[in-house]
């Protein structure tokens, strides 16, 4: 085995990639080969380092350097200096340029608080080398569980460790496995894997995927013993190509070294995996609907009971559970059930992973205790709000989460103080928002999503929120009328209390924790006709002001439809009628005479 005296690791995550590490790895490659170090640095592309950021990301080691947004064009100095020379490149390093360079990532601002369980090994190794993962104690796990612990064992310490189901509700993950042992005189059991993510903003399973498959397949075979099946399908969406790939190199080499396949480890335990790849329909997220597909039909959920525990794929018993779920089952095997009810709250135990975006400077992947809070996860880990803007909300949960308000900012995350606040903990998607930010907007957009996504199969989801979304659409064009609030709240209540499936169940979260909190934002569209934050355009208008107007034509001659005009001498005007409220005119008038009237 070949030594190196240094390790150069870039992200290969699908974030980094479209801005352009390829093209730093071979640019690495090629000068690293120039100066003669080919045998004494290696390149290695790994999967993400969560700080999106500030992508691409470069990292040094030993001295740990992190240089961040790094072009092609920084790439010969690296060599030279850092590779070549032994000076550090401070100008690239992410935080403070004058500190002594440390051995850690934990001493960058955004990694303190955070605690990576299941993103262990994301940005550590090259996910399409089985080698690199056994090295961090890969398949230990598989083997301890195969070799020394019965299926009740793992059942057991799963059960002690407090995990629950990162995917959704946060149904517990022994529990369920035990659900599904407990079938018998059964001739197939399944173990599935949910790798759909349609969550807008939501990317931590891809991630994971794309950084550390391994864990989900060895996490996979461990719930397969378990549970008494030989059989899994990881159900992915065809939109992460990047993941698919790596799934299928990680597959083929588990085969290929005998922790997948017959007699693994040489014991009497045979489990295989399949992919299946989904075509986006964010349906396939719920359990039913997902394992429909699988079986080769259109994605739509099914009534429960008989949940999959004891009917599922093909009506064997079955366990879903979602990548991050995967990925803490190894460690938990390795460490202990203790270990990890040392980690979170009372019952919400470990940690979980975020995927922070919107109005906040770090956006990326964020892995942090349960219970830490909001103010945390915002000011300390993301950097705070652009622009020193006030924050007003967060989006938690996606399409099926709400809103929790700035006056909720010191909430501890964990699955019931969500709920408690009317939101939910989701798969992981946390979206921020600042004090520009219109709620009654914010509701209608998440409404708007799950309409085109519903599957179409119980009246409620089909057309109730569908007649919700038309309500919201008058109320933001300032055609709002007297009760139209009343009746969004009745509509949302009879479809939380009658749709058929989960999704259908929480679709209307957004707009009824947008009206428990903001209120007072949706009485001002429909009594006053106004948009608090200036964002429903049908609701503004661009003024041009008489006084400070210098007749200079510069709006004119930027505004897209003609809708400014004037002459010389004279204050210019804006035709209302047809302006279209993009903003250009106020954007590029040098004497500020333009303003926003809401």
């Amino acid at each position: 085995m070949q030594l190196y005296r240094a390790h150069v690791l870039v992200c290969g995550g699908t974030g980094c990639t479209s801005s352009n590490s390829e093209k730093i790895i071979s640019e690495l490659e090629t000068q690293i080969k120039a100066k003669g170090l080919e045998n004494e640095v290696k390149v290695v592309r790994t999967g993400c380092f969560g700080l999106c950021a500030k992508g691409p990301i470069i990292v040094i080691y030993p001295e740990g350097s992190m240089y961040t947004m790094v072009k092609v064009e920084d790439v010969k100095e690296i060599v030279e200096e850092h590779l070549l020379k032994g000076r550090i490149v401070r100008r690239l390093l992410q935080g403070d340029k004058t500190e002594d360079v440390t051995k850690s990532l934990e001493s960058v601002d955004f990694f303190k608080r955070q605690m990576r369980v299941a993103l262990r090994n994301c940005g550590v190794i090259n996910p399409e080398d089985i080698d690199e993962y056994i090295a961090f104690d890969g398949y230990k796990a598989l083997g301890k569980v195969l070799t020394e612990m019965t299926s009740q064992d793992v059942i057991d310490i799963l059960k002690k460790s407090g995990l629950r189901g990162r995917g959704g509700g946060g149904f517990p993950t022994g529990l369920k496995w035990e659900f599904a042992a407990k079938q018998q005189n059964v001739d197939q059991k399944y173990v599935c894997c949910n790798a759909d993510e349609g969550d807008p903003g939501a990317f931590m399973d891809r991630s994971i995927l794309e950084g550390d498959p391994h864990s989900v397949i060895e996490a996979m075979a461990i719930a397969g013993y378990a549970i008494g099946s030989n059989q899994g399908y990881i159900y992915v969406r065809a939109e992460y190509p990047i993941a698919v790939k790596r799934l299928r190199i990680a597959i083929e080499q588990a085969k290929e070294y005998g922790v997948l396949g017959n007699n693994i480890f040489g014991t009497d335990f045979s489990f295989d995996l399949d992919i299946r790849l989904g075509a986006g329909a964010f349906v396939c997220g719920e359990e039913t609907a997902l394992m429909t597909s699988i079986e080769g039909y259109r994605g739509e959920p099914r009534p429960r009971p008989p949940f999959p525990a004891v009917k599922g794929l093909w009506g064997k018993p079955t366990i879903l559970n979602n990548v991050e779920t995967y990925a803490n089952i190894p460690v938990i095997i390795l460490k202990g059930a203790e270990w990890f009810t040392n980690i979170g709250t009372e019952k919400s135990k470990g940690t979980k992973v975020f995927a922070v975006g919107g109005k906040i400077n770090n956006t990326g992947l964020v892995e942090i205790p349960m219970g830490t809070t909001l103010r945390e996860v915002i000011y300390d880990i993301g950097g705070g709000i652009p622009g020193g803007k006030k924050f007003k909300a967060a989006q938690t949960g996606g399409p099926s989460g709400g809103c929790i308000p700035a006056s909720h900012i010191d909430t501890p995350i964990d699955y019931d103080s969500l709920i408690q606040l009317g939101s939910m903990m989701g798969s992981g998607g946390l979206i921020v928002m600042d004090e520009d930010t219109c709620m009654v907007d914010i509701a209608k957009f998440f409404l708007e999503f799950t309409v085109e996504e519903s599957c179409g199969k119980c009246p409620p989801c089909r057309i109730g929120t569908k007649r919700m979304l038309e309500i919201l659409e008058r109320i933001t064009e300032g055609k709002g009328e007297e009760g139209d609030i009343e009746k969004l709240e009745i509509l949302a209540k009879n479809i939380k209390a009658s749709a058929l499936c989960g999704l259908g169940q929480t679709a209307p979260n957004p707009v009824l924790s947008t009206l428990k909190y903001y209120k007072d934002e949706y009485i001002a569209h429909v009594r006053d006709k106004k948009c608090p934050a200036g964002i429903c355009k049908s609701m503004m208008q661009y003024v041009i002001n008489a006084d400070t107007c210098k007749s200079c034509g510069i709006c004119a001659k930027n505004c897209p439809v003609g809708a400014i005009s004037g002459e010389k001498k004279k204050p210019y005007v804006i035709d209302q009628d047809k302006c279209i409220k993009c903003g250009v005119c106020m954007e590029k008038c040098p004497f500020k005479a333009i303003f926003k009237n809401v």
